[in-house]
């Protein structure tokens, strides 16, 4: 059995939902059952996402060849062989949070929401996935729908200040809920050593909520 990994803490993406979940695409339809992704929470790191598989060591090359291609920039490559990667292991989301990822950086935000609906199909409460998916919409104008899904992933993992972050930032510049921004902004800031940028835009929001003298 081979592990498949995504480090959120370490994750490139700035990548968050609400109680009601994302509704999903249609399920992939595999042979082998669908073992939800779980979090291992990391003191140092955060947290990892794990789904445990069994896989080719092919395919799991083929993965890591991918994030190489990834990581240089080789972005219509890398999705090439996520693609073949995804194909030979339908019951694994992290390929196609992969294949968001990468779609999003090569600016193809439909291809990206599609991929990580796909991954969400597979395993409903992955937060990555959700919190990948609130960027999609927020840069679509669905600031409803990526407020819902950066909750959702704030549901599965309180911690996760990327999610955090971003729906504090979504309260504060597109939904003027001042209130949920100085919230957020605050847990934001209680998870991390130093944001300057989020420090003054917590001293903004307190201001326009009324929480300053």
């Amino acid at each position: 059995m081979s592990r498949i990994l995504i480090i959120a803490a370490a994750a490139t993406m700035i990548v968050g939902c609400n109680t009601a979940p994302v509704k999903p695409v249609e399920p992939v339809q595999t042979s082998q059952a669908v073992v939800p992704a779980r979090i291992e929470i990391q003191e140092a790191v955060g947290f990892t996402i794990v789904e445990d598989a069994f896989i080719d060591a092919e395919v799991r090359l083929d993965y890591d060849r991918a994030h190489d291609l990834l990581a240089q920039d080789r972005i219509a490559e890398g999705i090439e062989v996520l693609e073949t990667v995804a194909a030979a292991a339908p019951n694994l989301s992290a390929p196609r949070i992969d294949l968001g990822i990468a779609h999003h950086r090569n600016g193809n935000l439909d291809a990206a929401e599609e991929q990580l609906k796909q991954a969400l199909a597979i395993n409903a409460a992955h937060p990555v996935a959700l919190n990948e998916l609130g960027i999609v919409y927020r840069k679509t104008a669905r600031f409803t729908e990526a407020r819902r899904s950066y909750q959702a992933a704030l549901d599965v993992y309180p911690g996760f200040h990327f999610a955090r972050r971003n729906l504090a930032v979504l309260c504060d510049l597109y939904l003027g809920d001042a209130a949920c921004a100085v919230e957020n902004y605050e847990a934001y800031m209680a998870t991390v050593e130093s944001d300057e940028e989020a420090e003054m835009w917590l001293k903004n929001a307190r201001y326009r909520a009324g929480l300053t003298e």
